[in-house]
């Protein structure tokens, strides 16, 4: 009978344990969760992007803007797509050959609309195409204009080799009070033959920094 009754304590002694176990879990799971959407409130994700891929043909979304979109998708945090007032269109030799002219000259090519608030932010990712080795000169543009300093900086970039080109650098030079944390990169063609690999790199990307 002694037995019986030790077991029995026994057995709800482990049933307790296991709820607090189960609702410890549960706790940290819901407060991951909280702090993952508070920190997505407090991200902007800033990109230009191109639609005409290497080889000439039209895209329906940029290289550049399905990236962004795939870190907003991990993230939860808002967007802003920085256009060109005078729309980069021709060929894609016609706009290459533009876009140097434009680096040539240092040239600061007006956007369209109006620029964001940025200051309930304290992360942002700043996506462009690599162009001759950096950001598009529109992109400095809206560097040159938002300030960014006090915030985390993350680039991330699509090109045909170029990597994440100068832009870290770019964004230290431009906001020396900011953190610039190790960007992403991936090959243009790559991100349109075979998105969903591209996004589950971003993700993997996004899991190292916290996200």
């Amino acid at each position: 009978m002694k037995t019986l009754r030790k077991i029995v304590k026994i057995s709800g002694l482990l049933t307790v344990l296991l709820a607090c176990f189960v609702g410890l879990v549960l706790t940290q799971s819901n407060n991951q969760a909280m702090a993952a959407k508070n920190r997505g409130k407090q991200t902007l994700v800033v990109y230009f992007s191109y639609k005409r891929n290497s080889d000439g043909k039209p895209l329906s979304v940029g290289n550049t803007a399905r990236v962004a979109q795939d870190i907003q998708k991990k993230t939860g945090a808002d967007t802003y797509e920085i256009k060109a007032a005078r729309p980069y269109t021709g060929s894609y030799q016609h706009v290459v050959d533009q876009a140097q002219r434009e680096e040539n000259r240092r040239a600061r090519p007006a956007i369209a609309g109006s620029l964001p608030n940025v200051k309930k932010y304290k992360t942002v990712f700043v996506g462009g195409p690599i162009w001759w080795g950096e950001y598009p000169m529109v992109v400095y543009t809206f560097m040159d204009r938002v300030n960014l300093n006090h915030k985390t900086l993350i680039p991330f970039t699509t090109s045909e080799g170029s990597g994440l080109g100068n832009t870290s650098a770019a964004l230290k030079h431009k906001y020396p009070q900011a953190r610039v944390r190790r960007g992403f990169t991936a090959v243009g063609n790559t991100v349109k033959n075979h998105p969903n690999a591209v996004a589950r790199r971003v993700n993997a990307w996004l899991d190292g920094l916290g996200y």
